[in-house]
């Protein structure tokens, strides 16, 4: 496996891709594991490499709005949004076009696509450099914790996967927000670090998603994101035998902080690391002291569920 970086390492990863292998590259939200969308044989690799269940689809990445255009159905609405917020950390989930040539197998043989614009300069190079749409979940094995760094894609995957483009701690920590226009009214069926309030000053009222209407989408399943270690979430005080995960200036000092100035945009950005310290100290039980449920604190306790459950 390479391991490769800069404007050398991205042709190197272009290569790997146009010759319909997979590798994993740096984004703002999570590294992603990566195969051209229109190639079935990579996509098949992908989902072989994680483990992934194949009714599970996967998010397609783009570069600019007129491959866009071609891949899916904008609605009005959709469009103002991705006008809004990409490149960045926002996933839509629209209508397949009637011309895609995206591997059905990346969309779980469903009639929409879930796609997004990703606000790094690494990534966007990466996709226009490979000639194409990339196909990419979060570079790790299906239902653990996602990468935030290439050594943990490294320590995931060891040989497996021929290339990773290194681009550093990626920014946000937190995959993107995802978004269905499918249905009646906008729907965000997974929360991140752009929040129903900032898309609602945009389109006005939409919904989030209660869990209790089955919906197939990426980041959709019940246990996602998880440690080996068990997690007991809303924890005031530590018991015994387990470790504490602060946040705030009120937690203890022997607690490893997500943000000790409670600063919710750093304790996202630090949770996957985090999450993935507690397996590298071989933690077995872990305490998750409380984070508010407003803004971003709405989409670390989504993962924070997930990937407490048994």
């Amino acid at each position: 496996m390479q391991i490769v970086s800069g404007r050398k390492g991205i042709k190197q990863a272009a290569d790997h891709l146009r010759s319909s292998n997979i590798v994993a590259f740096p984004t703002e939200t999570v590294y992603g594991l990566g195969g051209m969308a229109y190639n079935d044989d990579a996509v098949a690799k992908i989902f072989e490499a994680k483990s992934r269940p194949n009714f599970n689809p996967l998010i397609i990445h783009v570069a600019d709005f007129e491959t866009a255009n071609y891949l899916v159905d904008f609605c009005p609405q959709s469009l103002k949004l991705a006008e809004t917020f990409w490149p960045g950390p926002l996933t839509i989930v629209l209508n397949r076009a009637n011309n895609s040539e995206v591997s059905l197998l990346a969309g779980a043989g469903l009639k929409t696509t879930a796609i997004r614009m990703p606000d790094n300069d690494i990534a966007l190079d990466l996709i226009r450099e490979a000639g194409g749409p990339i196909a990419a979940p979060s570079a790790n094995k299906s239902g653990r914790v996602s990468p935030t760094r290439a050594i943990h894609v490294s320590d995931e995957f060891g040989d497996t996967i021929p290339c990773i483009l290194d681009g550093g701690p990626c920014l946000l920590g937190l995959e993107s927000t995802v978004i269905d226009f499918s249905d009646v009214m906008p729907t965000i069926l997974r929360p991140g670090s752009i929040t129903k309030q900032d898309i609602e000053e945009v389109l006005g009222k939409i919904a989030l998603d209660t869990g209790k209407k089955p919906r197939v989408a990426p980041g959709m399943m019940a246990r996602h994101y998880a440690p080996s270690a068990k997690l007991r979430l809303n924890a005031k005080t530590k018991k015994r035998g387990e470790t504490l995960v602060g946040f705030g200036p009120e937690a203890p000092r022997d607690s490893i902080n997500l943000s000790p100035t409670g600063n919710l945009r750093e304790a996202a950005a630090k949770l996957f690391f985090t999450l993935r310290e507690l397996d590298k100290r071989n933690i077995i039980e872990a305490a998750i002291m409380p984070i508010p449920e407003t803004g971003l604190g709405v989409a670390i306790n989504d993962r924070l569920r997930r990937a407490s459950k048994k």
